[in-house]
């Protein structure tokens, strides 16, 4: 194992007094190319160029004398220092930090970034980093090649951001470019860069707890009442389920018991995207976003589309409300990882089995009507869980039944994944 082994940042910078000692003594540096050139490095040293961060481990862990890895930014904010530190490499570091590209980032446009939200996008989290960016109202994303700002933008497609795209910063070449993200596309982009995405809401004001902004309101679901205003153009309607909304209520299969049960069974998280076909009032959308998922509402009436949107920013949330009947307009949309099926049946279910997302959850009134559901999971590749869910809403003050439901909840869980 090496002697010893530092690890400094580099962020355009003259490096301090401690990185230049270290890197002088060092018989053994890793780095970048533009980390390598650097005059500091010694011309005897062995030079590593780093692509792999575990081959690069692997080397200095059988290398004899002192090793240096250089890194852009703060090593261990999203850096180098979690894989040397591995227990299959067994390296002790000293860390020389340096200013993070993030909050470099962040200062050259001259904003406050304890309200965002950070991910690193790589070709293999590249949809998961943009669905943040779909639910969040400032993220910075750490790029990587094949997954920065022009992929953000084309996997954004139809949702309205600003980017801020910083390139190689800390060098001579360093540019900050601000556009809409309907432009990013049409740009190459320099590695590496940081993309500050910005937009769909006011950001969350001073807090306590960095990139989170936490609900105000504790519950997983709110009462009916929090959607009064978007619900009461629905109650002499029907739904495309053929349904009638209940008066007073959020609509059909909406119902308070029966949306926290959905929610239970989605599990939706920060990173997923959720689809909500036949929204209705929007409740299990904006409640299903307010978990830190991005969130699309689907519903053949533009009307309700419009109430979705405006229960959204009334609960101070992000969503997509698409105008459309399924399953046509399911074929033009991003790839869910869980899905709520409010209304079309069996038909729109197997549709959804096609996506292959995670989770699907619909509900039924008749046995009939949950029978051809359960089917459509079960043809479909998924395990099949189906219960009768009664629920009584009673008066505390004499214990008088005010309402009754009772609403068949399937849920499918996809075949071959864990849960």
């Amino acid at each position: 194992m090496a002697d010893r082994v530092t690890v400094i940042g580099w962020d355009g910078s003259p490096l301090t007094a401690a990185a230049r000692s270290a890197l002088s003594a060092a018989t053994l540096v890793a780095g970048a190319a533009h980390h390598l050139a650097l005059p500091e490095v010694p011309s005897g040293a062995e030079r590593i160029r780093l692509g792999s961060v575990d081959l690069a481990a692997r080397r200095i862990a059988q290398h004899r004398g002192s090793a240096v890895v250089l890194a852009d930014g703060d090593p261990g904010f999203f850096g180098v220092v979690r894989t040397l530190r591995a227990p299959e490499h067994g390296l002790e570091v000293e860390v020389v930090p340096a200013v993070s590209s993030v909050a470099a980032a962040f200062a050259r446009a001259g904003m406050p970034w304890d309200d965002a939200r950070v991910v690193v996008a790589h070709q293999r989290t590249l949809r998961r980093a943009v669905n943040v960016c779909r639910a969040h109202p400032k993220v910075a994303v750490l790029t990587s090649p094949g997954a920065g700002p022009a992929e953000l933008a084309l996997l954004l497609d139809g949702v309205h951001r600003t980017f801020v795209i910083c390139e190689e910063l800390g060098t001579e070449r360093e540019q900050v470019t601000v556009l809409t993200s309907d432009k990013a596309a049409d740009h190459v982009w320099r590695d590496p860069n940081v993309v500050i995405v910005i937009g769909g809401g006011a950001p969350a004001g001073p807090g306590w707890l960095m990139g989170h902004d936490t609900p105000a309101v504790r519950d997983w679901v709110l009462p009916d009442a929090e959607y009064a205003d978007e619900t009461d153009a629905d109650r002499h309607g029907e739904d495309d389920a053929g349904t009638v909304p209940s008066a007073g209520g959020t609509g059909a299969g909406q119902s308070p018991a029966l949306r926290a049960a959905q929610l239970a069974r989605l599990a939706p998280r920060v990173g997923d995207l959720v689809w909500d076909i036949g929204s209705g009032s929007g409740a299990l959308a904006v409640e299903a976003a307010r978990f830190g998922a991005a969130v699309i509402a689907v519903d053949a009436d533009p009307a309700a589309c419009a109430r979705v949107e405006a229960a959204a920013r009334r609960h101070h949330v992000q969503l997509q409300a698409v105008a459309g009947r399924a399953p046509q307009v399911l074929e033009r949309l991003p790839e869910p990882d869980v899905v709520r099926v409010g209304a079309g049946g069996a038909a729109v279910v197997a549709a959804c089995t096609d996506r292959r997302p995670e989770r699907i959850v619909a509900h039924a009134s008749t046995r009939d009507d949950a029978e051809a559901i359960g089917k459509a999971l079960a043809d479909g590749g998924y395990a099949v869980e189906s219960v009768l869910l009664q629920a009584v809403e009673l008066d505390p003050d004499d214990w008088s039944e005010r309402e009754r439901s009772v609403v068949f909840l399937l849920s499918g869980r996809r075949i071959g994944r864990a849960p």
